[in-house]
């Protein structure tokens, strides 16, 4: 299928801060439980944002194998299985990290995951999603209990998925921690457009972080995504944002930000 490719530069000069991280979103449809096609499209994606110069790509929730899919938890599969080894291979042939979502299965559980590998194909994290949304997601994933907080190329990171972004105390808690960058895959259909648009650059503003915001585009069933996959900075600003089609969509993000322009809430709460 045709895709957009999108690049900024994000750079802050004027403070004496050179230095940037390069982050990658592949935004495209569901693979609706086509294996083979998941992991070539994750492949030509990450060759593509590692030709690029991106050090990590972030990929939909459960991409693999595909978000709304009656037969999904069958198909899930046992951290580090085969599932791991293939995408830490590719990792390491395209000489770029990944985010992917997927189900994963632990005994009788079943989880709502996602997995990072660094460009040598190294798991970093490992996360489950812990607000399971709807009636749906809640009968057929079990849900996570902690965070998933790892360094990347000397940012401290971490891993939610979809619904966990929406919920401030999660935000709150991970830039407590010091993390400076969350990486995000999604699954977020229409009407619920604002999560993009508002709720994302909200956070970052509001927690001094950065947040990358992996979406699908296109239907899957009964889910008409929206896109909009974004990268929202600590100030509040969209650095990048797609359409709503198939995008990779790649950025710099800075490593440090202008103290002066960054929010106090932190430390300036009342609590009553």
């Amino acid at each position: 299928m045709p895709w957009s490719a999108c690049a900024l530069r994000v750079g802050l000069l004027e403070w004496g801060m050179e230095q940037t991280y390069r982050i990658a979103i592949w935004q495209g449809p569901s693979p609706e439980a086509d294996i083979k096609l998941a992991f070539a499209t994750l492949g030509q994606a990450m060759r593509a944002a590692g030709a690029m110069g991106a050090k990590m790509l972030v990929a939909p929730e459960l991409y693999l194998p595909g978000y709304n899919q009656d037969i999904l938890t069958d198909l899930a599969q046992e951290r580090g299985g085969e599932w791991h080894a293939r995408l830490s291979a590719m990792a390491m042939a395209a000489g770029c990290g990944l985010v992917v979502g997927y189900a994963e299965r632990d005994g009788e559980a079943r989880y709502n995951s996602a997995v990072a590998f660094s460009a040598e194909g190294v798991e970093l994290a490992h996360y489950r999603k812990i607000q399971l949304f709807g009636p749906r997601e809640k009968r057929l994933f079990s849900p996570g209990d902690a965070y998933a907080i790892f360094d990347m190329g000397g940012v401290k990171t971490a891993l939610l998925i979809c619904y966990d972004i929406e919920f401030a105390p999660h935000i709150a808690a991970l830039a407590a921690q010091g993390v400076k960058l969350i990486l995000c895959p999604t699954a977020c259909p229409v009407p619920y457009n604002c999560v993009s648009n508002v709720t994302v650059p909200a956070h970052a503003a509001n927690h001094g972080l950065t947040i990358a915001y992996a979406n699908y585009c296109g239907v899957e069933g009964d889910c008409d995504y929206f896109g909009l996959s974004v990268i929202a900075n600590p100030y509040g600003e969209v650095v990048a944002q797609a359409g709503a089609g198939p995008t990779l969509l790649v950025a710099d993000v800075p490593l440090a930000f202008d103290p002066a322009r960054l929010s106090m809430q932190a430390t300036d709460f009342r609590k009553i």
